[in-house]
């Protein structure tokens, strides 16, 4: 940054960072893997000029939703682990075949045998007295792409707590999120209780509930926070690999999917049998009981009576990127890095996530948490909003709240949404596999995205975004902007232009020439994700 003093500036504050990282499967993990290595110091390279490197360590929070949440978990449940490090793993991260036909689709014994372990693992849970569900065979399934160890049976998520790095601030403050939903209930973004898994506590600020609970202890009979036996209390309920499958339970889509599959005769008819099954007991739901929040609350808590507590994909209240932790103001963030891989347009995002998210804030359920306001979703494409980085809630004075009042200002939006810089990088929220270039070309474009592909896009990019990071503490001090950050926020927010039209086709190409030109893409089996599933819960329901 020029012209900035950093070292007046820093005297005694400390800019309070988060980053979020929003859901779509595999696409989400990649390209948010990418951005997440720009961010990272400990990328070589990283901290050159017009790159990115070290947000991830002044970051305070991460939160991770869906796919966002298997690249989160990837890296914090793996000592905090790198990007680069999951990339050269023999093991985690490769995709070369689906994790529902994890040795092809034509070595039947052995994927007999992998489901075999897998619902050996869900039925000791069962033995164990708890409820299982799909959800189960699917978090099982996760964690041998994503965790060390066979997939890290006995790994907490709460066990982040104890580690080095963790207690030695040497991490962002995790965080994965989940919606309630009850079976046979449809999830408006307005209504839903927004839950949260840290290393902690679970829980949520939503009004409805409003309360936490040590996650180390779920699993355990509690009435009204208070267990039922003081002599006994569970732990393990919080397997890491469950808490990520709860944020991406998405089996429902499959039904979907049945009708462009391509099966013919027994075998679609036998995978329509098995998912319209699964729908119609709601067996995408993961499954918390009992209620850690029995009789909490009672009387704005749906959940409060029920000694069943029932999560599903986080995503699926329409606010795909995690935002609703970060934006607490018991958290005083200044700004949050909003990394959107959403497939809502030809597999692109267009902001609808950031509309639900702001259509909740002015819903009874806001609870004091302000959001900047944002265009319709036709104004992101018009605009191109959803090509390049752009800041929403630039200027404090034309925000709800007061830094001095009982309603805080919002924190500044740094909006990062994916886009093809080297790489077509849409694939589909529900590709079950692939090949390790196809892995490597969308981290490297997610790297791009990031860095506005290492500035050549726009060589200041990386110092407008230090003028994001540190436009709330001026405000607080009313301090003006240097001349180079008044020109970034000229470039980068949204000036409350809309152009709702309706767009016309999306059709984007690379910006950018591959750093490694001729990628070899493999052709896939004709295994497809309906057809998979419905063997997956075939062989582990046997």
């Amino acid at each position: 940054m020029i012209d900035f003093d950093v070292a007046t500036f820093m005297d005694g504050y400390s800019p309070n960072i988060g980053l979020a990282f929003s859901g779509g499967g595999y696409r989400a993990m990649l390209n948010g893997g990418g951005v997440f290595k720009a961010f990272d110091s400990r990328t070589p390279g990283s901290t050159r000029p017009a790159h990115m490197g070290g947000l991830v360590q002044a970051a305070t929070y991460i939160a991770g939703l869906s796919g966002g949440s298997w690249m989160l978990g990837s890296v914090v449940v793996n000592n905090f682990t790198t990007i680069q490090a999951l990339q050269d793993s023999e093991d985690l991260w490769d995709l070369e075949n689906s994790i529902l036909a994890p040795e092809g689709s034509l070595q039947i014994l052995d994927t007999v045998q992998y489901y075999g372990d897998l619902r050996d693992e869900v039925m000791s849970k069962r033995d164990a007295g708890y409820e299982v569900s799909l959800t189960d065979y699917w978090a099982r399934a996760l964690s041998r792409q994503f965790i060390a160890g066979d997939g890290g049976p006995a790994i907490t998520f709460s066990s982040i707590s104890r580690t080095e790095t963790f207690r030695n601030f040497e991490m962002p403050f995790p965080i994965i999120v989940a919606d309630e939903r009850h079976p046979g209930e449809i999830i408006l973004s307005v209504n839903a209780t927004v839950f949260e898994f840290n290393p902690l506590e679970m829980g949520s600020f939503d009004p409805t509930l409003f309360a936490f609970t040590p996650l180390e202890y779920i699993g355990s009979n509690v009435t009204n926070g208070k267990p039922d036996d003081p002599e006994r209390c569970t732990k393990g309920f919080d397997n890491a690999s469950f808490l990520m499958g709860t944020s991406s339970s998405l089996f429902n889509i499959g039904l979907i999917q049945l009708q462009s599959s391509g099966l013919t005769g027994i075998l679609r008819q036998f995978a329509e049998d098995i998912l319209n099954g699964l729908a119609e007991a709601d067996a995408d739901i993961a499954d918390y009981s009992p209620n850690p929040f029995y009789k909490v609350n009672p009387n704005t808590n749906p959940s409060a009576n029920e000694r069943r507590l029932t999560l599903v994909d986080g995503g699926l209240d329409g606010q795909n990127i995690p935002l609703q932790p970060l934006i607490q103001p018991a958290r005083a963030l200044d700004v949050i890095f909003a990394v959107d891989s959403s497939a809502d347009t030809s597999n692109w995002p267009n902001g609808t996530s950031l509309v639900a998210t702001y259509a909740r804030s002015l819903s009874p359920m806001h609870n004091r948490t302000g959001f900047p306001a944002i265009p319709d979703q036709n104004t992101f494409v018009n605009l191109k909003l959803n090509t390049r980085p752009t800041f929403f809630g630039c200027d404090a004075k034309n925000l709800t709240g007061d830094f001095d009042s009982d309603v805080p200002v919002p924190p500044l939006i740094v909006y990062i949404p994916n886009h093809p810089y080297t790489y077509m990088s849409n694939i589909s929220t529900f590709d079950p596999d692939h090949d390790r270039d196809v892995r490597d070309a969308i981290i490297e474009n997610g790297y791009n995205v990031a860095t506005m592909g290492n500035g050549t896009v726009d060589n200041e990019w990386a110092a407008c975004a230090g003028c994001a990071i540190v436009r709330r503490g001026e405000e607080r001090r009313g301090r003006n902007q240097t001349e180079q950050c008044r020109r970034c926020f000229d470039k980068y927010c949204w000036d409350g232009t809309r152009d709702e039209r309706t767009p016309d086709e999306i059709n984007y190409t690379v910006l950018i020439a591959q750093k490694s030109a001729g990628l070899s893409i493999k052709t896939k089996s004709s295994w497809t994700l309906p057809a998979i599933v419905a063997a997956a819960v075939s062989l582990a329901l046997i």
